[in-house]
């Protein structure tokens, strides 16, 4: 684990978010809308940063891009102070740090290929570089035999992946997603994720996805971040997130429910990855200690790849705690995580490693 931490500290970081606030002025006063975020994406991530409707996961996107500008903070894409930027740099930028949408923004006017060209002409490419690039491009989204119809005679996925084309058509460092497939059928949704994990694999490109859908994070991302009310809750790699929950929002979207912990009992949470999910760890738990547990919940899903599988359970309450100590002594032995669980964690921002 410290040698993965170390290596990854070797990649150049992308996109550094440094005590961003943005404050929104209402009619019925001040909404913060984020509240000190700190937040590093690295060269080549897939970042999630998922929350709740409301959590600020949108202004957080349109704030990278400056789209919106927040009162407080630095942001910098590729060691460049993003606020800073005047007008002719914040459109260079822009073209580095594309935008898809989730009601994608085609000209409905135009072609599949005249939308993909559109900003390489305003960025004043030959219209013959423009086409043949733009050509590419529908290759890349498998979208060869649409060039000549139009936004209305496409599925909603097939214009997602226009929209893709059209933000790859200036070449980008960063993808920036902001809930670009939540209008789409869940089958939809997969083909779309794997296009754009394929083209974060074949080009390099950073990809930073805002969503509430816990699905997509478990499907593409290899890292995450989980806002609520404004502020960064919990963050780091996906499968260490998930094998660790450590705060009420972390284990409401990873573990599907709020884990209702008995007051006063001692729990601990075993995670289980590939194998070890098809091993009776528990009922063999049982048979070995000679211990009753009660097993308060459990799921199996698969994160980032690979099948992962989280159990909550209760240890017997015993009064000199031997049975609880036998418990943990044998699952010591086994190749499972396990972490005694009570309550929530504290406030503040949980960090899985340190970036």
């Amino acid at each position: 684990m410290t040698q993965g931490i170390a290596a990854r500290a070797q990649i150049p970081v992308m996109i550094d978010i440094q005590g961003v606030r943005k404050v929104f002025a209402t009619q019925a006063g001040e909404v913060v809308a984020l509240d000190g975020i700190d937040l590093r994406v690295r060269q080549g991530d897939i970042y999630g940063i998922i929350g709740m409707s409301g959590a600020g996961k949108s202004t957080l996107i349109r704030c990278i891009n400056r789209l919106d500008a927040p009162n407080e903070g630095r942001i910098l894409i590729g060691g460049e102070d993003v606020l800073q930027m005047k007008r002719p740099e914040l459109l260079k930028m822009r073209r580095s740090a594309a935008m898809i949408f989730q009601q994608f923004n085609l000209l409905m006017q135009r072609t599949v290929l005249g939308n993909i060209c559109f900003p390489l002409e305003i960025s004043g490419v030959p219209r013959a570089k423009a086409m043949k690039r733009a050509r590419e491009l529908l290759d890349i989204v498998s979208l060869q035999d649409k060039a000549n119809a139009y936004p209305a005679q496409l599925s909603g996925g097939q214009k997602q992946r226009v929209a893709i084309a059209r933000a790859l058509a200036t070449e980008p460092r960063v993808l920036l997603c902001d809930e670009a497939t939540s209008a789409l059928d869940p089958l939809t949704t997969q083909s779309i994720l794997a296009l754009l994990q394929d083209i974060n694999r074949r080009m390099g490109i950073t990809i930073v996805i805002i969503t509430h859908e816990m699905a997509v994070i478990r499907q593409i991302c290899t890292r995450v971040a989980i806002i609520d009310n404004g502020r960064i809750a919990e963050k780091g790699d996906v499968s260490a997130v998930f094998s660790r929950p450590k705060t009420a929002a972390a284990r409401r979207l990873f573990l599907g429910a709020q884990e209702e912990i008995p007051p006063g009992k001692r729990c601990v949470r075993i995670a289980f990855t590939d194998a070890e999910t098809y091993e009776p760890v528990v009922a063999n738990m049982i048979l070995a200690c000679g211990v009753p547990v009660n097993i308060l919940s459990g799921s199996i899903q698969m994160v980032a790849g690979q099948q992962r599988g989280q159990m909550l359970v209760e240890l017997p309450d015993d009064t000199k705690g031997e049975g609880a100590r036998r418990a943990l002594d044998y699952l010591a032995t086994q190749n499972v995580t396990v972490e005694e669980v009570s309550g929530d964690a504290p406030a503040s921002t949980v960090d899985h490693d340190n970036e």
